[in-house]
């Protein structure tokens, strides 16, 4: 019983951050990633751009898509973690299927991994 309202707080935390994660990739796409590059830069005149400002409004874009991919994986992590309360399969190691700590999903609660598993795989992911 305990577990189950630690889950629903989790899952009421997942909602919210799931909330805070769309909106941001919403602002990426509205307010960087559609705009043209005159509309970007405020130039209302017909001249062509320096390749200096072109090389860093591609950049400003780059960085940006590189922004909102992160953000988006991060919302499918988050997608996953309240289907997985939804089915009853949350708070189980993917990898080993050892119940992850509660202290971890309080911490990270899109956590896919127990400690132990998480820590090896950012071994084998220095090592290699």
């Amino acid at each position: 019983m305990k577990q189950q309202r630690n889950y629903d707080k989790i899952k009421k935390q997942l909602e919210e951050q799931r909330k805070v994660v769309a909106a941001g990739i919403d602002h990426f796409t509205t307010d960087n990633l559609n705009m043209s590059q005159r509309d970007a830069s405020g130039d209302l005149s017909g001249y062509t751009f320096h390749m200096a400002d072109v090389a860093t409004d591609n950049f400003d874009r780059e960085f940006s898509i590189d922004l909102a991919s992160n953000e988006q994986q991060l919302l499918n992590r988050i997608d996953e973690a309240l289907k997985k309360i939804e089915e009853g399969t949350y708070g189980v190691c993917e990898n080993c299927n050892v119940p992850i700590g509660m202290e971890r999903l309080k911490a990270v609660p899109y956590a896919r991994l127990c400690i132990k598993c998480k820590e090896e795989e950012e071994k084998k992911a220095k090592r290699g």
